[in-house]
């Protein structure tokens, strides 16, 4: 793994990250490993302890559901921008889907302990972020509630 020159404009075009200021995306920035995935392989495991965020900055990958009978639903798609596992960057419960790149794709990662300490030198940016995932699971489950 190795740590990524990233453009603070790249993370401001992500909406996790969109309503923080500049010198809070830098702290962030410092933060975030470069991952590479081969086509077919697994980015995240349906079942397994959440590691951190995944934000897709080239490729595709598509999410699948494993159901009770062993059968497997695609349920999105993702390319770049797409971000996932956001979950976990507050709980390290087990990841609620399949996440499998699609062509070769290129992940910035954000681990857990790394996402909590910026979020102790910042507390404006913790707020901003708990506020958008709030609204992201809140569309989710209207989203979940109309299927």
């Amino acid at each position: 793994m190795e740590t990524p020159d990233i453009s603070i404009t790249f993370l401001s075009d992500i909406p996790l990250f969109s309503r923080l200021k500049e010198r809070q995306l830098k702290l962030l920035a410092n933060r975030f490993v470069q991952r590479e995935y081969a086509p077919n392989q697994y980015i995240l495991t349906q079942g397994e302890g959440g590691a951190g965020l995944f934000t897709i900055t080239s490729g595709r990958a598509e999410v699948v559901l494993e159901m009770a009978d062993g059968s497997t639903t695609q349920v999105d798609t993702l390319g770049p921008k797409d971000y996932i596992g956001e979950i976990s960057l507050l709980d390290d419960g087990p990841r609620s889907a399949s996440v499998i790149a699609t062509e070769k794709t290129e992940c910035l990662v954000l681990n857990r302990p790394d996402f909590i300490t910026v979020m102790n030198m910042d507390a404006e940016m913790g707020v901003f972020i708990a506020r958008e995932l709030a609204r992201r699971i809140r569309i989710s489950t209207k989203s979940l509630g109309s299927k």
